[in-house]
């Protein structure tokens, strides 16, 4: 991972996520090698912030029913998340251009 946009795939975008917006906590989908400190290192870099706080959560992905008898046929794919809490008076522009 050489480059902080190999740690951060994507935000997430949910009732919940939006929830912590109001606590200063930001949720993302981030690369299931990454660490606590390449995570924060990767947000303090793409978006210029104070990061205070990293929280990590992996995710295993649903089972996926199907087929004639309703079998399992597969499964999503399992997802790590990071909840970023920043600096007092740092935001992200992202999740405030949709409020």
């Amino acid at each position: 991972m050489n480059s902080p946009r190999d740690v951060i795939v994507r935000p997430v975008v949910s009732e919940k996520s939006y929830a912590g917006l109001e606590g200063n906590r930001y949720t993302f989908l981030v690369n299931p090698d990454a660490n606590k400190t390449q995570i924060k290192q990767a947000i303090e870099a793409i978006w210029n912030v104070r990061v205070t706080n990293v929280n990590t959560l992996n995710r295993k992905g649903k089972a996926k029913r199907g087929g004639r008898y309703r079998q399992i046929t597969g499964h999503r794919a399992d997802q790590k998340r990071a909840i970023v809490t920043l600096a007092e008076g740092d935001q992200i522009e992202i999740f405030e251009s949709g409020k």
